[in-house]
């Protein structure tokens, strides 16, 4: 059948029979395709697609990336399967359907066609196997030997899953700075309540009896509103975090998202056979091709934003702890200096229950402490490895832009005018989110170097309290006692062992943050332009002196 199907390549002697028999022989062996062996031997691709067509008695199609199906018939199909079976359809009706196929006089091959399409007529288009695979790929939007998850549709569900957990997750930052502030109410109303109740201690009931209960009172209705801004953000404390992110491949894997729904998993496929080469071979690529590389890429920002937003909402937690430590050390110094100072009594009672719940208070907030602390750690680690990698400027612009060091990290920041994309068409548009992706990203490698900045500010005036408390114990009550001296002692340098933590935490953070040019108070939106170059787009300029 073959020396028939290919006569008029031994007609026109562009193949001797010794060598036909030959690659018919070669072709025999698993993953070898009879025409592709012929090409490979100079045989013109389209001599071979002439027999095919004169043998079925089909026009023939060769791969062109206008030749793709609607995605209502791709969503039937599986692309594996129907790379495996050869056949493909480019339009499907109720009498009938166009399919492209390698073999259409296959009995096995037609009975597949109307099992699955439920047609009785089929109109054949002959390709070659590798084509046909291509126009298989080209109308599920993947390059070459990815996976469906590789398409812009399917990235684009992912970055959508991405954000939904970003945004979850500034809700929750949202919730435990309102949870702080209510610590700052609680804080002020234990001073009201502890003002009234030292000035009742001292002076007895009398004329200031009124002030002492309206200060009682004043304070207590902060404090229970304060927990009522605090509980909520305690739950939200205890939600378990997995800041984790796979390691970007710049497009030549797939990430992909499972269990969709409150805790959708996002796992990254292995690597693709060829797409390395081909991801380096970007100025042959198609623009079609560009794109999917693109929307991989603006994933994999996505995902590492996520993973930042992740720590930063651990670190906020943090914050939240620390101030709820705040809380109790006020709680449990004015229990303590009260316990000192005055005789035992009955008032005993109260100073116990103080210096117990800021002691409760105390442990709750140094909880919270650890996680927030290895997640600064984690988080700037993260930034650091970031910062050091290959940018979409080294890959798309490579003479024009030297890949920087965590150092200079200045200098790959800003879009110069030389080096602008542009915006012409919908590659460049893709070109010019991406980009825009990757400000976003150092943007969010800024925000969580602060983050641990605040954090680190926090640590300080945690120690600041528990330092001040010790050296005010220690002032104001002396040495008289060898206990009490020691405890003072032991809060002082605690205290300061903390401060020194946040120290640490802090100025890293500030020389980080110099190095960022997006510290400025003036704001700026550009006024796209899609018709023009980025650099002759126009700008809104917001002067914060004029605000």
């Amino acid at each position: 059948m073959n020396n028939r199907k290919f006569e008029r390549l031994l007609k026109k002697e562009l193949l001797t029979s010794e060598e036909f028999e030959n690659i018919m022989q070669e072709s025999e062996d698993p993953g070898k395709c009879l025409e592709d062996l012929m090409m490979q031997r100079g045989i013109p691709k389209h001599e071979i697609l002439f027999c095919l067509s004169e043998y079925y008695g089909y026009p023939f199609i060769e791969y062109d990336e206008n030749v793709a199906a609607s995605y209502f018939i791709t969503k039937r199909l599986d692309m594996e399967n129907q790379k495996q079976a050869l056949w493909f359809p480019l339009s499907v009706t109720q009498e009938k359907a166009e399919v492209i196929a390698y073999e259409p006089d296959n009995p096995s091959v037609i009975e597949d066609i109307r099992k699955t399409l439920r047609v009785d007529r089929i109109d054949f288009i002959v390709a070659l196997p590798s084509d046909l695979i291509r126009i298989i790929e080209n109308s599920y939007d993947v390059n070459p030997h990815f996976p469906p998850s590789g398409g812009r549709t399917p990235l684009a569900k992912v970055r959508t899953f991405l954000a939904e957990r970003r945004s979850l997750m500034a809700c929750y930052r949202t919730s435990l700075a309102k949870g702080r502030t209510g610590l700052a109410f609680i804080r002020t109303g234990v001073s009201f309540m502890a003002v009234a109740l030292v000035l009742l201690r001292i002076f007895g009931v009398g004329y200031l009896t009124i002030i002492e209960a309206l200060l009682f009172i004043a304070g207590a209705v902060m404090a229970i509103d304060g927990l009522i801004w605090y509980i909520p953000a305690r739950k939200v404390g205890r939600k378990k975090l997995d800041c984790t992110a796979t390691e970007p491949t710049w497009g030549t894997t797939a990430l992909e998202v499972s269990n969709p729904g409150d805790n959708p998993v996002f796992t990254r496929t292995e690597p693709v056979e060829g797409a390395a080469e081909l991801r380096a071979d970007w100025s042959d690529l198609s623009p079609v091709m560009r794109r999917r590389f693109l929307a991989g890429d603006r994933t994999d920002l996505a995902e590492e934003r996520t993973s930042l937003a992740c720590y930063r909402t651990i670190m906020a937690r943090a914050r939240t702890g620390l101030a709820f430590t705040r809380t109790g050390i006020a709680f449990a110094g004015l229990g303590i200096a009260l316990l000192r100072q005055f005789p035992v009594g009955p008032w005993m009672i109260f100073y116990a229950a103080l210096i117990i719940v800021g002691a409760l208070m105390l442990m709750e907030g140094f909880y919270w402490y650890l996680p927030g602390r290895r997640a600064g750690r984690d988080g700037l680690e993260a930034v650091i490895r970031m910062g050091n990698k290959t940018t979409i400027w080294d890959l798309v612009f490579p003479p024009a832009q030297k890949k920087p060091g965590y150092k200079e990290i200045s200098s790959a920041l800003l879009l110069r005018r030389a080096c602008s994309p542009g915006i012409w068409a919908t590659t460049g548009l893709a070109l010019e989110r991406t980009v825009l992706a990757e400000r976003r990203n150092v943007m969010a490698r800024l925000r969580t170097v602060m983050a641990r900045s605040r954090t680190g500010m926090a640590f300080i005036r945690t120690g600041m309290s528990i330092s001040g408390v010790g050296l005010a114990l220690l002032v104001y009550f002396g040495t008289g006692s060898v206990a009490w001296t020691i405890f003072d002692f032991v809060l002082t340098i605690a205290g300061l062992v903390l401060i020194a933590d946040g120290l640490y935490w802090h100025i890293p953070a500030e020389k980080i943050r110099s190095q960022f040019p997006y510290c400025f108070g003036d704001m700026e939106i550009v006024v796209p332009d899609y018709g023009k170059p980025t650099c002759d787009w126009g700008k809104a300029v917001f002067s914060h002196d004029e605000l």
